[in-house]
């Protein structure tokens, strides 16, 4: 069974992060994730840049991703 640590790997090798949590069980998991790959691009576009990064595993490993996406400027600017 795919473990949460794993599916943060999966993201942190394919796609340069500034910052990178996954939580969930097995089949669910909710992902936060800053990259600046994500600057200039809609959030359905940096969406599909964390699908890219996961490829098969989506399908085979990976049931279900909630994802909040950011770029590193806009992460910032939520931190008090």
């Amino acid at each position: 069974m795919v473990q949460p640590d794993d599916v943060q790997a999966y993201i942190a090798e394919r796609l340069p992060c500034d910052l990178v949590r996954v939580v969930g069980d097995g089949q669910h998991f909710e992902a936060l994730i800053v990259s600046p790959e994500f600057r200039g691009k809609t959030r359905i576009q940096q969406h599909q840049l964390v699908y890219r990064a996961l490829g098969d595993r989506m399908r085979q490993e990976i049931h279900a991703l909630s994802m909040q996406t950011f770029t590193p400027e806009d992460w910032a600017a939520r931190q008090p």
